[in-house]
């Protein structure tokens, strides 16, 4: 990964990785994760994009506030900001989990600053949030939670979300869990869970039906924390959209097939943009 840098969103640091040259393509990571996700396509879309990989607020090397909206709604507006900050008119946006939901929003309010738009494994309606995050609104479960985040427990939550088992190394395992060691990272990743709201993705539902962007919306078949029925869902609602099965890949589909992610997005924006020609 190259260089870290920061950009200055309300009094608080979000973390960003830029790379590459050509039109703007923004990457957005989901729960569990930061932008150490996107590593393995960040030089092949760097080949033929400029490429920025943020940190959500409360994730990764962005700041960790105890008092701030770590909601999918207020992160979709810290997205428009930091486009703002680095010169970005548009971009092309890239969403994976959460990220997606945060994308959907972030394309119903501002559609005419994206060229297009990528949902991969993507939350959506009401079918989500899933367990174990629902129970750690509980405020006991969250207590628990704060003794029980340890490597093993996400080991086991990255394994069951990949379909290549082995791609799960030691050094893999480290990366997922880096903002995890401190207890600050701890009670922001709990932050978030607890303020995942669905609504702020019900509410949207007829804004995607009036989107005219072009979405491509890409999933893992063994996909096992979000099943089948968002991506087809979405796919209906939204008119100029297609969908992607990936046989090969799970939740964390990034580990699994990120050649293929690549060669699926770089796809999806060319044929775009020669039908348009």
């Amino acid at each position: 990964m190259n260089q870290c840098s920061y950009a200055e969103i309300d009094g608080h640091k979000i973390a960003y990785h830029r790379t590459g040259k050509g039109e703007p393509m923004l990457l957005i990571h989901g729960m569990t994760t930061w932008s150490f996700i996107w590593d393995n396509l960040l030089p092949h879309l760097a080949e033929n994009f400029d490429v920025t990989s943020i940190d959500l607020l409360g994730c990764g090397d962005s700041d960790k506030p105890e008092d701030a909206d770590y909601s999918i709604s207020a992160q979709a507006e810290i997205i428009g900001k930091v486009m703002g900050k680095l010169g970005f008119e548009k971009v092309h946006l890239v969403c994976h989990d959460i990220g997606g939901g945060i994308g959907q929003i972030f394309s119903v309010r501002y559609a005419k600053r994206l060229y297009d738009l990528v949902l991969i494994n993507t939350v959506a309606y009401d079918f989500w949030p899933v367990q174990p995050i629902v129970s750690m609104r509980t405020p006991i479960i969250r207590q628990l939670a704060m003794a029980l985040l340890d490597l093993g427990f996400f080991k086991l939550l990255v394994k069951r979300g990949v379909y290549h088992k082995e791609r799960v190394t030691d050094e893999i395992m480290d990366l997922f869990y880096q903002p995890l060691r401190k207890e600050r990272g701890k009670r922001a990743f709990l932050q978030l869970a607890k303020s995942l709201n669905n609504m702020q993705l019900l509410s949207i539902s007829e804004g995607l039906k009036a989107l005219q962007l072009p979405v491509l919306i890409i999933r893992g078949k063994t996909d096992i924390y979000l099943n089948a029925e968002i991506s087809e869902k979405l796919k209906r609602a939204i008119k100029n959209s297609q969908l992607e099965i990936v046989e090969t890949g799970g939740h964390f589909i990034q580990l699994d097939e990120p050649q293929l992610l690549v060669d699926l997005i770089k796809k999806f924006i060319y044929h775009k943009n020669a039908q348009i020609k």
